[in-house]
C-alpha cells in the first residue's frame, strides 16, 4: 500500500513538472466574434497613403500626339518639339518614365519638360490631379496615371516565411501581409503584433491584438508603404530554446528509479 502511494506521488510530481512548462495561449484570431453571430462593422480607418520622401513614382502620360507621348513617357526629346528644353536636360532625363521618379529630400520629382513638381504629402488622387494640371499646360486633355513603384511591406518574427514584398494596388492590411508570409507560427503572439511606420521623418509604432476584433478599427490595421510588421515570439519558445535537450531522459530515469524503489518497499 505504501509503495503504491509513493509511485502515485512520483507520477503526479513528474506530470506537474511537465505541466508547469506548458503555456496556455489563445491561437484564434478575433476570438471575441461568436460563431453564431452575423458580424458587421463599418470601415472607418481605411487610409489612403500619402507620398513621402524616398518613394518612387511611376507616371505615364497618354495624349493624341505620339510625339508628346514619347516626350513625357521616356524623357527623350524629339528634335524641334520643344526648344525650351536644352540638350543637357533631355539627356539627363532619358528613360525616367520607365524607371520611375524618385521623390527627393525636398519632396519633389524632376519630370520631363515641366521640371520639379512637389508631390510630398499628396495622395495618389491628388498627385494625379496635380500632374494632369501641370501637363495640360503643354498638351491638350492628357490622360495621366500615377502609382507607387516601391510600395513594399516587410513581415518578420514568428511567421513561416519572413519576407519583404511589393504591393501592386497600394492597399493591404495586416492579415493579408501575414498571409503572404505564411501566417504566424504557433509561437507567434497574436495578441501583440507590432507595426512600425515611418511618416515625415518620424518612426511610429503600435501594437495590435489580433485575438480581438478591435484590431479592425486600428489606424495600423491597413498598412502603408515601407511598414514593418513584427510578430513577437511567446515566452514558451524562449523556454523551449533554453531547455536542456537531455532533461527528458533524465526525468524518465528518475521516474524509473523511484518506481523500482517503491516496488521494493
Amino acid at each position: 500500500m505504501k509503495s503504491n502511494n509513493l509511485l502515485y506521488l512520483a507520477v503526479v510530481g513528474i506530470l506537474l513538472l511537465f505541466s508547469s512548462c506548458a503555456e496556455q495561449r489563445n491561437l484564434v484570431y478575433f476570438d471575441d466574434i461568436q460563431q453564431s453571430d452575423a458580424y458587421q462593422q463599418a470601415i472607418t480607418n481605411a487610409h489612403e497613403p500619402k507620398i513621402q520622401v524616398g518613394d518612387i513614382m511611376g507616371i505615364t502620360v497618354s495624349t493624341l500626339d505620339p510625339t508628346s507621348n514619347a516626350l513625357f513617357n521616356t524623357g527623350a526629346v524629339i528634335q524641334g518639339s520643344n526648344p525650351q528644353l536644352s540638350t543637357t536636360q533631355a539627356a539627363g532625363s532619358t528613360n525616367l518614365g520607365k524607371e520611375g521618379y524618385l521623390v527627393g529630400n525636398d519632396g519633389t520629382i524632376n519630370f520631363p519638360v515641366i521640371g520639379k513638381v512637389n508631390l510630398q504629402g499628396l495622395t495618389l488622387t491628388q498627385a494625379h490631379e496635380k500632374m494632369r494640371n501641370e501637363i495640360s499646360e503643354y498638351v491638350k486633355d492628357p490622360i495621366v496615371n500615377v502609382r507607387y513603384m516601391n510600395f513594399k511591406v516587410t513581415v518578420i518574427g514568428e511567421v513561416a516565411r519572413p519576407t519583404t514584398f511589393t504591393v501592386d494596388n497600394e492597399k493591404i492590411n495586416v492579415l493579408e501581409a501575414l498571409g503572404r508570409a505564411g501566417d504566424m507560427t504557433s509561437f507567434g503572439m497574436r495578441e501583440n503584433v507590432l507595426v512600425i511606420r515611418e511618416v515625415d521623418g518620424k518612426r511610429n509604432m503600435a501594437r495590435l491584438n489580433l485575438n480581438s476584433s478591435n484590431a479592425f478599427q486600428s489606424p495600423y490595421f491597413y498598412l502603408q508603404q515601407n511598414d514593418i510588421v513584427y510578430v513577437e515570439p511567446s515566452d514558451m519558445k524562449g523556454r523551449q530554446a533554453n531547455r536542456n535537450p537531455n532533461s527528458v531522459p533524465i526525468i524518465m530515469g528518475i521516474l524509473s528509479i523511484i518506481t523500482i524503489i517503491a516496488t521494493r518497499l
